[in-house]
């Protein structure tokens, strides 16, 4: 017999055998066996997460001959047929591929026939959203007036493209991704059941990398069982995918808390001799830094892993503030990477600017030991001050806050940019006033955006401190009063030119000052 593929050998038969959709089952479920059907159903999700398995599931529990109900019998001629993709009054229609008008009429006017053995003709129609618009048109006036024996099951990853002329006649799931948790379990079952060996934490990575789909997780699954001879093992699932194991993950997080910028160089050149992907890495870097936040609120977060001791030291290593900037570094440079010369290079960037931001690290105990006391720092008008965070040459700011808000990339905190006024720059911290107001752009999101795109300018660390109070000038009442300037100064001229003269006095002519553009200056950004 042929070998057949885990992702078809273990397709759920049944609700019960369905995992990750709870929700979605338990409504299916009760409308079945309350005999409350619907005529037209809408499945949407991503990929992967089973919608034609659920839709083949639904199909046998409404025309099982033992009766609709949502347990199957799965023993019946109509179970085994649907199961095996032959039942005569199932018909599964693939959009991508069937997109036309035509092909619709075909399949409504088939429609209008009683089913052959059970009670109900159903139609399954994959990636609906295909279908062109006279094909949609076609199908309307059905779904309007369907038939008693007529059951239409669409499935579509992109529900936004369906008309809601549709949507509106359907019974809408949402089926969500499924947890790497779910996935790790299902794998976890069927490797047991197809009795091969495997390490937990080489399933968990592969349930990682499936990204919440099933249907991949069990072809990556195929290809382990291929790649591993004996046994599926971390290392070999590493080296298959192009992952990074949580071991260079960790002397990653370790030579940036330690400034050791050779060895994190010499890592990634090892990194990149093994064909690991700096995309995958810099999500899988992320994703540590994340869990290392979590454990800074959530006490023994680390109790049951194998590398609780490293792991605890490395929360040490950073404050929460550091964290939060190496998880944005990990992001945008995970998004920038393809930017990069060469992806090597672009990894590289992005962990030396890690080290770049943050010239030496302290652990909290360290940090109150060394910080300057609050009390004595709002007594005397200072900013609150670590001995970590200050080098040994502070950045140079000329002064003009308008020209510095113009070369950084602000995006949502540019208004807060614009608008505040430039007080004073010391010891690496802006001291900005903003008029009250404004004061709904104090808020923490545009304040932490603020200060990223000036670190980023000044490659330190930069802290603002605003204060609500009235404003004489800012870099947006700068460019108001310029341009009204120029307005006065271009309405001026057009008055004192002979041309318009000639007009008003032999034509009566009226300048409309509404209607008067100033030319660009080229300044104003």
């Amino acid at each position: 017999m042929s070998y057949q593929v885990l992702a078809r050998k273990w397709r759920p038969k049944s609700f019960a055998d369905l995992v990750g959709q709870e929700s979605t089952v338990q409504a299916l479920s009760n409308a079945l066996d309350q005999n409350r059907l619907h005529h037209a159903y809408l499945f949407n999700g991503t990929r992967g997460i089973g919608k034609t398995t659920l839709a083949r599931i639904l199909a046998k529990s409404l025309n099982c001959e033992k009766g609709t109900s949502s347990k199957p019998c799965q023993e019946c001629n109509t179970c085994k047929e649907i199961d095996a993709g032959r039942y005569v009054d199932l018909i599964e229609l693939d959009a991508a591929s069937n997109t036309g008008v035509d092909d619709m009429r075909d399949l409504l006017e088939n429609s209008q026939y009683a089913p052959s053995s059970g009670p109900f003709k159903i139609y399954i129609i994959d990636e609906v959203h295909m279908l062109s618009k006279s094909a949609f048109n076609a199908m309307l006036k059905t779904l309007e007036e369907p038939p008693e024996h007529i059951k239409f099951i669409l499935a579509t990853t992109e529900p936004n493209k369906v008309p809601i002329t549709i949507l509106s006649r359907c019974l809408q799931f949402n089926l969500k991704q499924m947890s790497s948790e779910n996935i790790t379990k299902h794998l976890e079952f069927i490797l047991t059941k197809e009795k091969i060996k495997f390490d937990l934490d080489a399933i968990n990575i592969i349930a990682k990398a499936a990204s919440g789909s099933m249907r991949d997780a069990l072809s990556i699954l195929d290809q382990a069982i291929a790649y591993n001879q004996d046994k599926i093992e971390v290392d070999k699932i590493n080296q298959m995918l192009g992952t990074i194991s949580n071991e260079i993950l960790i002397r990653l997080l370790d030579a940036i808390a330690k400034q050791d910028g050779a060895g994190l160089i010499s890592l990634t050149k090892e990194m990149n001799e093994k064909n690991i992907s700096f995309e995958s890495s810099l999500e899988d870097l992320a994703r540590l830094i994340h869990e290392l936040s979590l454990a800074k609120m959530i006490p023994n977060y680390f109790e049951g892993s194998d590398n609780k001791e490293i792991l605890n030291s490395l929360e040490d290593a950073f404050t929460p503030e550091n964290l939060q900037l190496l998880y944005q570094i990990a992001t945008l440079g995970k998004r920038d990477l393809y930017l990069a010369p060469d992806l090597l290079s672009g990894f590289n960037m992005a962990l030396l600017r890690m080290i770049a931001f943050y010239p030496s690290f302290t652990n909290n105990k360290k940090e109150k030991t060394n910080a300057v006391s609050k009390n004595e720092s709002v007594a005397n008008k200072e900013p609150i001050k670590s001995e970590s965070f200050v080098e040994k040459k502070t950045p140079e700011f000329d002064g003009n806050w308008r020209k510095l808000v113009e070369k950084l990339e602000l995006g949502m905190a540019r208004s807060l940019a614009q608008e505040s006024e430039f007080h004073e720059f010391k010891g690496g911290t802006f001291y900005l006033r903003l008029q009250p107001h404004h004061k709904h752009l104090s808020e923490n999101t545009y304040q932490e955006k603020l200060e990223i795109a000036l670190s980023n300018h000044f490659m330190h660390k930069i802290k603002v401190e605003l204060t609500i109070a009235k404003v004489k000038t800012s870099p947006a009442i700068e460019k108001k009063t310029e341009r009204a300037d120029l307005f006065k100064q271009t309405e001026k001229n057009i008055m004192e030119d002979s041309f318009v003269k000639e007009l008003i006095n032999e034509f009566d002519a009226e300048v409309i000052s509404s209607s008067i553009q100033p030319k660009s200056t080229g300044k104003e950004k």
